[in-house]
């Protein structure tokens, strides 16, 4: 029987050889039959105002406040912005995934952010992780990735740097 993980989390084992996902933790948005997605949310890229990412963008800005992190999200699409969001706010367009977090790639999210309309907690990305059919349960069987439930804490925090370790720590703990 294929397990399917969506709204887990896929986290790289230290036998990961593509320099691209070393010590990465991906949060699983989609698994089925027809291959898989996730947002890796451990790679922090950039750090600033709101207001210049909406610039840049081409979103109205006038009275955007705070600032925003900008993560790398995976190899694929990096021209292409990913939210990964607490399910309390939501678009038309936004996509329930599992367990009060949602996936939205509509800019005006970030607009609503930044005015303090957003949700509670929010992850921004540019690029995602993406798996042919049956490429990423051959990748688990060679032990590059292992699978452990994240909560939004975890998913959310601020501290990415340490994400792989305490998910790594996570695989330890005898069930």
């Amino acid at each position: 029987m294929i397990r399917y993980f969506t709204g887990q989390l896929l986290v790289a084992t230290a036998e990961m050889r593509d320099p691209r996902f070393v010590e990465t933790v991906i949060y699983m948005v989609k698994h089925g039959p027809e291959g898989a997605m996730g947002i890796v949310i451990n790679r922090p890229l950039a750090k600033g105002a709101i207001e210049d990412l909406l610039k840049g963008i081409g979103v109205e800005s006038k009275g955007a406040k705070g600032e925003i992190v900008i993560h790398y999200g995976g190899p694929v699409s990096p021209e292409a912005g990913f939210i990964l969001h607490s399910d309390d706010v939501l678009l038309e367009n936004s996509t329930k995934v599992n367990d009060g977090i949602a996936m939205t790639t509509d800019a005006r999210l970030i607009e609503a952010i930044s005015r303090g309309k957003g949700p509670r907690q929010s992850l921004l990305a540019v690029g995602y992780a993406g798996w042919a059919p049956g490429q990423l349960e051959e990748e688990l069987k060679a032990n590059a990735w292992f699978v452990v439930s994240g909560d939004n804490a975890f998913i959310f925090g601020k501290d990415a740097d340490k994400k792989w370790r305490q998910a790594m720590d996570k695989r330890q703990i005898p069930l």
